[in-house]
């Protein structure tokens, strides 16, 4: 019968050997690569090499093209690597193809979030959340890749199928745990509800940002709580909600998942109860990570997140977090790439940001505690501001 489709077990132990893949195109950027190391590192997996290909699209049938493929292939074989991992939700014609081809473990960028997230998940709540995400990336994807487990090969992620008969079988069984997991999210989400119905007049924050720009640590500088903080990628999966006062005044402040670049639409689906602390707010703190040289991609991202879960419209205040970790990089006069952000002092990026955007802003750093005081005086502000606004 069809097991849990958990792809891999995250187990630090063990000595997986990976070569990444990235098709660039004009939405991608080599770069990416770093992103997708992290997400291996937090698995458990070596990055050895990466494998990358300028095309306008990948190729439907194989990602790679044909001559890009067959240097991947003498890669591994000569290297014996153990898994080929790819920047990219890979499309099930896709994965048979490159099973064929390669002959090893093939995991794509969704698989691996998937993956992750089972591994962090701890409570019953966060599980069935994953569980019901992994079964909706398994259904497409049982022809040719999943069977009812009776033969494995490479790290569990390629399967033969036993034929149409068990496929058929297996697909109506995929189908009923889907029924069920939802049936019992739907519960849930009922009682979670009925839950934030009951907190009275409170006004409510919600922290957002990308996955590991320091969220939970800011939370419990500010609620003095001890939220579970790590940096790894995807360390909060649960909703937490804290009471938090400010000069006698209290509010709610809430910490939920962090988002990430192509973040899989499933997690999306299956997450909506926790994602419904963002929708409900009243005011949303997005936190940015300053030091990170992508820091400007990562506040596209979460904006977009936020806009495509319906919060778009939401009164916004930005957290610019880890000033202690930002590194400046004198900028070459004659180099003929741009300018980025790492090559302006902090000095000159907090004039330029609090310029740039048109809602509150704050450079601050939670593990430090850099203007702290002055980022709790803020939203202090806030609160009072849009109560009074309620209650006029």
């Amino acid at each position: 019968m069809i097991q849990k489709p958990t792809i891999r077990q995250i187990d630090n132990s063990l000595s997986i050997r990976a070569v990444l893949v990235l098709v660039v195109t004009t939405q991608t950027d080599e770069r990416d690569l770093d992103e997708l190391q992290f997400l291996a590192e937090t698995a458990g997996i070596t990055a050895d090499k990466r494998f990358t290909q300028k095309m306008d699209h990948p190729n439907p049938k194989t990602y790679l093209g044909s001559g890009r493929l067959q240097e991947l292939k003498n890669y591994i074989i000569a290297e014996e690597i153990d898994t080929v991992i790819f920047d990219d939700e890979l499309t099930p014609s896709q994965l048979r193809n490159l099973s064929k081809v390669l002959l090893c473990t093939i995991i794509d960028r969704t698989t691996l979030i998937l993956n992750i997230f089972a591994y962090r998940a701890k409570t019953a709540y966060a599980k069935t959340q994953v569980e019901l995400a992994q079964y909706q990336y398994l259904l497409p994807r049982l022809t040719g890749m999943w069977t009812h487990l009776e033969r494995q090969r490479g790290g569990g992620v390629t399967m033969r199928g036993p034929g149409e008969t068990q496929i058929e079988t297996d697909r109506r069984i995929v189908l009923t745990k889907i029924a069920r997991l939802k049936k019992d999210l739907k519960e849930i989400d009922r009682q979670m509800a009925s839950q934030r119905g009951n907190r009275g007049g409170m006004v409510r924050i919600s922290l957002v940002g990308y996955t590991n720009v320091g969220k939970s640590t800011l939370m419990n500088v500010l609620a003095k709580s001890n939220v579970f903080a790590e940096n790894k990628l995807f360390a909060t999966l649960d909703t937490t909600v804290r009471k938090v006062v400010i000069n006698n005044t209290p509010f709610l402040l809430s910490d939920t998942v962090g988002f990430i670049r192509k973040l899989p639409t499933q997690l999306l689906e299956s997450f909506k109860s926790t994602l419904d602390e963002v929708r409900e707010a009243d005011i949303i703190m997005h936190v940015v990570d300053i030091s990170h040289p992508n820091f400007e991609d990562q506040m596209r991202v979460v904006q977009q997140t936020v806009h495509e879960i319906g919060a778009g419209e939401k009164p916004v205040f930005i957290v610019f977090n880890k000033i202690d970790a930002y590194t400046y990089t004198e900028f070459d006069p004659y180099s003929i790439e741009d300018k980025s952000p790492q090559n302006y002092t902090l000095e000159e990026l907090t004039k330029t940001w609090m310029a740039k955007v048109h809602t509150p802003a704050i450079f601050v750093s939670a593990k430090q505690k850099t203007n702290i005081d002055k980022l709790r005086n803020d939203l202090h502000k806030m609160v009072m501001e849009f109560d009074y606004i309620c209650k006029k």
